[in-house]
């Protein structure tokens, strides 16, 4: 076994005792104080996001013409799909709108599994509001 050299045991003991030194770390706390508005504004944008009023989505439209139609088409729908649905009545026709789609890409991968049974399916260009 080979001998270690003094000085390699001092420079060991010195980093020994170097890196066995307490650290102290500040302890803290931090106090949020939040204006009580910020917390009903919140809420308000939870429920429009709820009722999807907010922004400018995508929808796919499968039908327009009488409402007796519209519902007969919406009903088909709903029982092969769970994208949202809805019928929006716009004088004097109904349109049967699906979906609430964040982006253009979202409802473009929908309208390909839908146009499998609503062959005149198409995409709307999204109103501003």
């Amino acid at each position: 076994m080979k001998k270690l050299k003094f000085s390699h045991i001092i420079g060991c003991a010195v980093a020994v005792i170097f890196f066995n030194t307490d650290l102290q770390a500040q302890q803290g706390s931090v106090n949020i104080q939040q204006n009580k508005k910020i917390e009903k504004l919140m809420e308000v944008k939870t429920e429009l996001n709820k009722n999807n009023k907010i922004g400018d989505r995508f929808v796919i439209q499968l039908y327009y013409g009488d409402n007796g139609e519209a519902n007969e088409v919406i009903k088909k729908y709903r029982e092969i799909y769970k994208y949202p649905s809805q019928i929006a009545y716009e004088a004097p026709n109904y349109k049967v709108w699906v979906g609430n789609f964040r982006n253009r890409l979202e409802a473009d991968r929908a309208l390909l599994k839908i146009k499998e049974n609503f062959p005149a399916a198409f995409i709307p260009k999204p109103q501003r509001k």
